[in-house]
């Protein structure tokens, strides 16, 4: 089951007594655990029915006993328990001893009137574990992994709806050029734009431009872009507010560097007919920037990204011996790419 269809059930009121969440995007994650307490626990009763964990600070058999005492006032208690480790491959922090012959026989009769939803800080469950095992035949296990590029222009679309504003073509692709991929951050910067807009306001991608901050990595993607499609006035003026950002112009070179490897990595991968999605996962990359990566891919030939990154290496050496001023190294690499 995925996050979506147990989203759909619990709010038809199908809801399991036991949830397990894990994956790298924790912001869906809290979204899914936020979503369950509005519709599980009614807002006056939040108070005292919603009962947190840390797993690193309590062991898991403190979870069991107050999930197994009859709830005061209400009709069902709601446990959000953080940094369940016991679920994962890695070793745990905290010298607990959790009682996991408890949890499994909790399990197999969990009470009708507690709902526990464990929270892993990790990527992977590790399979071999019974307690894996078990909560996989007895509850719901949900993964949260990144978005893929069409579903995260989606969720951003969606969230601007949500907060009563409309979009300008191509605003929702700029948003993430200019604050990334992550959810956390695009959320923020979704709630300062509806806010300038106003509601029934529209946001185009001259606000997004004018009100939000680019991120290091982002200037240097819209840097290379820039580079590949011969626009060598707006690079440079990129590699001018980068400098005067205080950033060291080696690192900018190291990422400007780096990101030309990515677009010769997944050209050289999407020619052995690698999926978008393998391709995140072999290069450990957000599904997005793949995307993003394999349109500029198609701008240079894998030739010509080896011989700039030959040129970076090259310049990088230069940098750091002191046989070239940094700037205007940069400034020249720029220029003779443009050549």
């Amino acid at each position: 089951m995925d996050a979506k269809t147990a989203a759909k059930d619990i709010k038809q009121g199908k809801v399991s007594p036991l949830y397990l969440l894990y994956g790298s995007e924790k912001f869906r994650m809290n979204e899914f655990a936020a979503m369950l307490e509005e519709h599980l626990i009614a807002k006056e009763d939040r108070d005292f029915a919603v009962i947190p964990f840390d797993l690193s600070e309590t062991p898991v058999q403190a979870v069991i006993e107050e999930a197994e005492t009859v709830p005061f006032m209400v009709e069902r208690k709601l446990l959000l328990v953080r940094d369940a480790a016991l679920f994962t491959a890695g070793k745990e922090k905290a010298k607990l001893e959790h009682n996991l012959e408890m949890l499994s026989e909790y399990m197999q009769r969990p009470a009708e009137f507690s709902v526990i939803v464990f929270m892993v800080n990790g990527d992977k469950l590790d399979e071999r574990k019974k307690i894996v095992k078990s909560i996989k035949a007895s509850g719901t296990v949900l993964a949260f992994n990144p978005l893929g590029a069409e579903e995260l222009l989606r969720w951003v679309e969606k969230g601007f709806r949500e907060r009563g504003c409309s979009l300008a073509p191509g605003t929702a692709e700029a948003l993430i050029a200019s604050s990334g991929t992550g959810l956390q951050g695009l959320s923020a910067e979704m709630d300062k734009l509806c806010l300038f807009a106003g509601t029934g306001g529209q946001v185009d991608a001259a606000a997004v431009e004018s009100l939000v901050h680019r991120g290091t990595e982002q200037n240097i993607f819209t840097l290379v872009e820039d580079i590949a499609n011969l626009r060598l006035d707006k690079a440079l003026n990129t590699l001018y507010e980068l400098l005067k950002q205080r950033e060291e112009p080696i690192k900018i070179a190291s990422l400007i560097a780096r990101q030309f490897r990515i677009i010769l990595q997944v050209k050289d991968l999407s020619a052995l007919s690698y999926s978008q999605g393998q391709i995140a996962s072999q290069l450990g990359l957000h599904p997005y920037a793949v995307k993003l990566a394999g349109e500029q891919a198609h701008k240079f030939g894998s030739q010509r990204l080896r011989q700039i990154l030959s040129i970076l290496a090259d310049l990088d050496y230069q940098m750091k011996t002191g046989a070239v001023d940094k700037v205007l190294g940069l400034e020249m690499f720029m220029l003779r790419l443009g050549a």
